[in-house]
């Protein structure tokens, strides 16, 4: 058995035993409180899971910048490279992800986003696109966080591709800030999810070296100086272009 292939099998084992276990005792937790207690709770257990995911993949995260005490209603965005990208952004800020549709149907993942709260979308879909900014716009409102990647879908290498305007409609209208984000790999990862499955990628992923990035946090955007989505969308592109950039000198350092 190969170093790649035992590493491999461990951390899938891990990655359904880890998930499998948390779900249920979850589940039970949320099915016995309260209202007010079940949002804190959320947060907790999605945090709690993308920090044991990330430590079972030997994943580095290196946070730069502080995270900014929340006021009211929160919207995370980020550049999309990796479902990395997902862990470190639930770890990091807690909270909701905005994620593609057919996330719901990936092994063990999809039962989890969706117990998480997930916001799914379906990019090509006019109605569930609008569906989503309504989604997003109450959880703002109730003064949560949700995390997105406005970009729509991931990339490979540093360039920001236009930032869609959809969750920043819901971000004008209820208010809230947005906190940017860059995220960079250190070059040669192997983390970019492009042209693949998500079950190729987790295994391909599992069986890859420790992964180091850094995630630089940038001061936030008040959304109610902005009168229009796409206006603030241009805003917090631009400022997580930067970061990018930013995040990517360090990462290689």
């Amino acid at each position: 058995m190969t170093r790649v292939f035992a590493r491999r099998v461990v951390r899938v084992a891990g990655f359904a035993a880890i998930t499998g276990a948390m779900l249920p005792v979850y589940s039970a937790r949320d099915a016995m409180s309260g209202a007010a207690e079940r949002e804190p709770l959320r947060d907790r257990w999605t945090r709690r899971w993308s920090q044991a995911l990330l430590g079972l993949f030997d994943v580095n995260v290196v946070v730069v910048g502080e995270v900014p005490p929340k006021r009211a209603g929160r919207l995370v965005v980020a550049n999309h490279r990796s479902t990395i990208d997902i862990a470190v952004l639930l770890s990091t800020f807690g909270g909701r992800i905005v994620s593609r549709g057919d996330l719901s149907k990936w092994p063990l993942v999809g039962a989890a986003a969706t117990r998480a709260g997930t916001v799914f979308v379906d990019r090509g879909n006019k109605m569930s696109g609008a569906s989503a900014i309504r989604a997003i716009f109450q959880v703002l409102r109730a003064g949560s966080t949700v995390a997105a990647f406005p970009e729509g879908t991931t990339f490979p290498g540093d360039r920001v591709r236009p930032f869609q305007a959809g969750a920043f409609v819901a971000a004008v209208r209820a208010g809230a800030e947005v906190v940017p984000v860059g995220i960079a790999y250190e070059t040669g990862s192997q983390a970019a999810f492009v042209g693949e499955t998500f079950t190729k990628h987790l295994a391909r992923m599992a069986g890859a070296p420790p992964t180091k990035l850094v995630v630089c946090i940038g001061a936030p955007i008040d959304g109610r100086a902005f009168s229009k989505g796409p206006l603030l969308a241009t805003a917090a592109e631009d400022a997580v272009s930067e970061l990018v950039a930013k995040a990517r000198i360090l990462v290689d350092r």
